[in-house]
């Protein structure tokens, strides 16, 4: 019995690797669909792996860490002719980077219900903009060391490769987050507001990364709309779409992108991105506390309710006798 036991949990521990594995490396695929090149180094606006491999640290925990290297490492390997020192010092620099934001987080009590506004806070700070440093500086300076790059030339690509890697986080972590609160449809959901909210988000977010009128204000009405009513559930897949489409306008060079240099494209969508990510994350955060908090208020109230009324003294019941009654009462009803 233990023996099957330990083997059963082996088996399921090979197949969460294979998936992890398998999920970085499509992610990192589906992320060079868009790349661009700053100072002839390639780089990426958003890097879903980096969202995808804190993901699964939260989930699994440490114990799923060489699935993340190891998708890092075919990641590096079919984007070069082979492995290299080099091209192994950077999928370890990318391997690292989630396994320290998670420990960051890991430390500071985070929970990955991301009910509380100091859980957001911590995914912002510590688990993407202070843990995406390390892959960054790697990836960087192993370009700079193996010739690719000038010392000169070090800092505008490594603020690019900190930014798309940030963005992996704060846009891909935590829309999988959210999907262990998921569940099967039922007849009373919200279906036409949500309807209304994805048609509204897609229309808008069009609309501000297409139109020449550089109208990027557009996407924060929506954002605020769905985390207001939906929480992380409708912020998450919102701050994602309108990510992901301004990285499309961006890399095409259209609407409010048009006649900008590399570079100034990616600073504006490093800011857009930061901007979506943070109003997202943070504003959903504030709604789902507050309503813990009124939902913990009104069971304590119930609760209170329920013991005053089991502590009061109830009433005698109809048709027994009162009890004796004192002498005056008695020498009264006997005149």
């Amino acid at each position: 019995m233990i023996r099957s036991e330990k083997t059963r949990l082996r088996a399921v521990l090979v197949l969460q690797v294979l998936v992890v594995t398998a999920a970085y490396f499509a992610a990192g695929r589906l992320g060079l669909l868009r790349q661009v090149e700053v100072q002839s180094s390639v780089v990426t606006p958003l890097w879903p792996p980096s969202g995808i491999a804190l993901a699964a640290l939260l989930y699994l925990g440490l114990r799923i860490w060489p699935a993340i290297a190891l998708g890092a490492l075919l990641t590096v390997i079919s984007m070069s002719d082979g492995l290299t020192f080099w091209g192994l010092a950077v999928a370890t620099g990318s391997a690292l980077a989630p396994v320290c934001s998670y420990l960051a987080l890991r430390m500071v009590g985070f929970r990955k219900e991301l009910d509380r506004l100091r859980d957001g806070v911590a995914l912002v700070f510590l688990g993407a903009l202070g843990g995406m440093v390390i892959s960054a500086t790697s990836g960087t300076g192993v370009q700079v060391l193996s010739g690719g790059l000038s010392p000169g030339q070090f800092w505008p690509v490594w603020s690019a490769w900190w930014a798309g890697d940030a963005m992996g986080v704060l846009m891909v972590t935590p829309l999988l987050l959210v999907l262990h609160k998921a569940r099967m449809p039922r007849r009373d959901d919200r279906w036409a507001e949500g309807l209304a909210l994805a048609v509204v988000a897609a229309g808008a977010t069009a609309i501000a990364t297409r139109s020449s009128l550089s109208m990027i204000y557009l996407l924060f009405p929506v954002l605020v709309w769905a985390a207001l009513r939906f929480q992380l559930a409708g912020s998450a897949p919102c701050a994602l779409l309108m990510s992901v489409m301004a990285i499309i306008a961006g890399t095409d060079g259209v609407g409010p992108f048009a006649d900008h240099s590399v570079l100034q494209i990616m600073l504006n969508l490093s800011i857009l991105n930061g901007c979506v990510a943070l109003t997202a994350l943070l504003l959903a955060a504030i709604v789902t506390e507050h309503n813990n908090i009124r939902h913990e208020t009104e069971v304590a109230c119930e609760e209170l309710a329920a013991l005053v009324e089991e502590l009061a003294p109830r009433p005698p019941a109809q048709g027994l006798p009162d009890g004796p009654r004192s002498g005056r009462d008695q020498g009264l009803s006997g005149r």
